[in-house]
């Protein structure tokens, strides 16, 4: 998106609605763009997380290490990871997806490891006694027991990675946080707004589909 895109004006409405169903593709494609650099995080984040939390369930000296360097990058400014990262891998997709994908691994191995603590023991045994293996024990009774748990931290890391990706405007893949950026610079609250408005029903959308498809998938977590 060129800089200067939006014109300039000292007094104007919060919305002038001729400029905005005349850029309506504009905006799509900004969605677009924005859910697309939402699914890879939460995607490669579940990915990362999930063997680290289930190796950190099954050896407890290691709890502990995973938890603190996850936290650590937690801590961590996005700009400062961006400004990092930009001289080696340049202003990509890669960049701010390393950044995002940091910031999910916190959240989304915190939530697996309540899940599969908070396992009964007394199921774990049962299913010792009916003979399961621990893999198959963990694919079979642990990990789905622990599923309501894993998706309140899917749909915490994916709120929490739809704000974030407004940051990456600054190297030019902001996705709605771009229009934000640009409204912001060019002084122009149409594009401002929107891209404001549109992230806050983005992030309430994707929370409340993910509610949906856990009342599906965990029907007997269902109060």
């Amino acid at each position: 998106m060129a800089a200067g895109l939006f014109l300039q004006a000292e007094e104007q409405p919060w919305i002038i609605w001729s400029w905005l169903f005349t850029h309506v593709q504009l905006f799509i494609d900004a969605i677009q763009q924005h859910l697309l650099l939402t699914v890879i995080a939460v995607g490669v984040g579940l990915a990362i997380s999930l063997p680290l939390a289930v190796l950190a369930h099954r050896w407890r000296r290691l709890r502990n290490p995973v938890l603190s360097v996850s936290g650590i990058f937690y801590t961590i400014p996005s700009l400062a990871i961006f400004s990092v990262l930009v001289p080696y891998t340049g202003l990509s997709v890669l960049t701010a997806e390393i950044g995002l994908v940091g910031y999910t691994v916190l959240i989304l191995i915190r939530n697996i490891l309540v899940g599969l603590e908070a396992v009964p023991a007394d199921v774990i045994d049962a299913a010792d006694g009916m003979g399961y293996r621990r893999t198959a024990r963990l694919l079979r009774v642990e990990l789905p027991l622990a599923l309501p748990a894993i998706f309140a931290g899917v749909r915490i890391a994916t709120v929490s990675t739809i704000g974030l990706i407004t940051i990456t405007a600054v190297i030019g893949l902001g996705g709605l946080g771009q229009l934000i950026y640009e409204g912001l610079i060019d002084d122009f609250r149409t594009p401002l707004l929107m891209g404001t408005l549109l992230s806050i029903l983005l992030a309430l959308v994707a929370d409340l589909t993910l509610a949906g498809v856990q009342r599906l998938a965990v029907p007997w977590a269902r109060t």
